[in-house]
């Protein structure tokens, strides 16, 4: 039996190596949120998008919207964060 050397048309696919890594980052800035104090990140969900951190999801106040961006950031190899978290319920437009 001959083995060929493999060959991509157009882009090579991703190494699993580098989807592992990205899922371990996510699970690291998504500890990182649950053992934070100041946030209650229980509705915020972390993602990957190439290379940055995307944070999505509600919180209660602006203040822990800034906290999450804050401690996503100081998780170990983390480069870039874009957070989308909103304002929750009442917060939000919404009549007292």
């Amino acid at each position: 039996m001959v083995f060929k050397e493999p060959t991509f048309h157009g882009l090579a696919p991703e190494v699993e190596a580098e989807i592992a890594n990205r899922a371990s980052l996510e699970a690291a800035v998504a500890n990182a949120l649950a053992v934070a104090g100041g946030i209650d990140a229980s509705d915020v969900e972390v993602t990957m998008e190439e290379d940055q951190v995307v944070l999505t999801g509600t919180v209660g106040t602006v203040g822990e919207i800034e906290r999450a961006t804050a401690v996503a950031r100081a998780v170990e190899g983390v480069t870039a964060v874009q957070n989308r978290i909103l304002l929750s319920g009442s917060a939000v437009g919404e009549p007292h």
